[in-house]
Order: C-alpha cells, then sequence, then structure tokens
C-alpha cells in the first residue's frame, strides 16, 4: 500500500467465492505508526469486478477507510493499493439485528443480500458482468 509494508491478521479476514473459482476477500489493516493510519483501515482483494455504489472495482487490490457521518451512516473512501489514488465513496448503513460483531464480513454474491459489513455498518456489492 503506497510502498509500505502493512501488517494483517489472519483472525480478522473474510473472503468468499462466486461459485466460479475466484474470490473476493478483505481483511483489517494494522495501521498504528504507518503514514496510512487514519486513511485506510481495510485492504480488498477481488479476482472478479464488483459493483460497489456507482463504481465498478476491477480484479485488483484496493484499500478503504472510513468516517463516521452520524450514529447510522458511515462514509467509505476506495483507493487503489499500490498507488493510493481515490477510487470513489460509498455510504455505509448500521445494520440494526444484535448478533456478534466481526471487524469485516463478507456475504456471498447473489445471496439475498450481498454486503460487505465493517463492524455493525454494511454496504451492499454485486458481481459486474
Amino acid at each position: 500500500m503506497e510502498k509500505e509494508r502493512i501488517e494483517t491478521e489472519m483472525r480478522t479476514a473474510s473472503g468468499v467465492t462466486d461459485g466460479r473459482g475466484k474470490f473476493i476477500a478483505a481483511v483489517l489493516l494494522i495501521t498504528a505508526g504507518y503514514s496510512a493510519e487514519g486513511k485506510y483501515s481495510h485492504l480488498l482483494i477481488t479476482q472478479v469486478a464488483i459493483r460497489v455504489g456507482h463504481k465498478t472495482l476491477g480484479p485488483g487490490e484496493y484499500v478503504f477507510g472510513y468516517q463516521r457521518v452520524d450514529g447510522e451512516t458511515l462514509e467509505v473512501k476506495l483507493y487503489q493499493a499500490s498507488t493510493g489514488v481515490p477510487i470513489g465513496v460509498v455510504r455505509a448503513q448500521k445494520e440494526n439485528r444484535g448478533g456478534p460483531i466481526q471487524s469485516v464480513l463478507i456475504t456471498p454474491p447473489g445471496s439475498a443480500r450481498s454486503v460487505i459489513q465493517i463492524g455493525r455498518f454494511f454496504f451492499e456489492y454485486q458481481l459486474a458482468e
């Protein structure tokens, strides 16, 4: 990520396949002490094109960070992992159901609701055709 070697932990990772052998995965970044701290919080790797909000992300590596808008919404900013070039912004909504909280969770594409969840907040994604 922008020429840094930021650490990750597998216990904070989530991934799914597209049903054809390609994967979509994300992991929490450990950014304390790095220049990326506050800008990036997660790494997203996809082997298939996905649509997030109004933006299509081709196969590749992306980083994203977020900022709370209010008690119900996060603003998630996406960047190219290798260059740090901004890609776009998507809003994540608060999930109101109870249950365990995970750093990141990706539900399978084509399910009732395909989402990338960050703690109690989520944004939808779809496989791009």
